[in-house]
């Protein structure tokens, strides 16, 4: 390989991961937002007293955010057996982009509830997110053990899977997602980005 040919290599695997850290980050906010009201149902019932209530608009006033990250922390701190605290906690953090501390929650979550599917896949959905994508594989095939074959946690397999690079699992993946939803909406990025990754290993 000529130093000219190396070069549009690294460029070619760096635009690669870029690409597929901001698809990634896309699938993963509607999942996570979806998954947290399946998991919590009900969940404007355990927040602090005088609490303002927590949904998808929230968050235009950062202050108001932040007032409600600190709410939510104490709460959980403060009652580390409340399955529904930790996953308030979570989304929270995970709404201000602080996932490692929204994977913490989720663990914490994990520990007292270690079967629920939606702990499982917000798990990888908040790795794959902080860039952790060894740990996010993980939670995502173990979603999928429980229920092998939900879209969403497929689709978050597949993201994760390319942003490691690993092709061969990835076209396994993809395969599968197609096969599950024909019509799904990120088949075609996935592709591309299939084609990219094993077009950048033959160089």
């Amino acid at each position: 390989m000529t130093r000219e040919n190396l070069l549009f290599a690294i460029i070619g695997i760096l635009l690669g991961f870029i690409v597929g850290f901001l698809l990634a980050n896309s699938i993963n906010q509607r999942d996570f937002a979806a998954r947290l009201g399946s998991a919590t149902g009900q969940q404007s019932q355990n927040l602090p007293p005088n609490h303002p209530p927590v949904g998808g608009d929230q968050g235009t006033d950062p202050q108001q955010v932040f007032s409600q990250v600190q709410a939510a922390m104490k709460q959980a701190h403060e009652q580390p057996n409340n399955f529904e605290a930790q996953l308030t906690a979570a989304k929270l953090e995970y709404q201000i982009q602080r996932f490692d501390q929204a994977v913490e929650y989720l663990l914490a979550a994990n520990k007292l509830k270690p079967t629920d599917f939606d702990v499982l896949a917000m798990l990888g959905v908040a790795n794959l997110d902080g860039g952790h994508f060894d740990a996010a594989e993980k939670w995502y095939r173990a979603a999928l053990q429980k229920k092998p074959d939900d879209m969403p946690s497929v689709d978050g397999l597949c993201a994760t899977l390319l942003s490691k690079g690993d092709a061969k699992g990835a076209e396994e993946a993809i395969n599968k997602l197609a096969k599950i939803d024909p019509t799904n909406q990120d088949l075609p990025q996935f592709r591309n980005k299939l084609a990219e990754l094993k077009s950048s290993k033959t160089k």
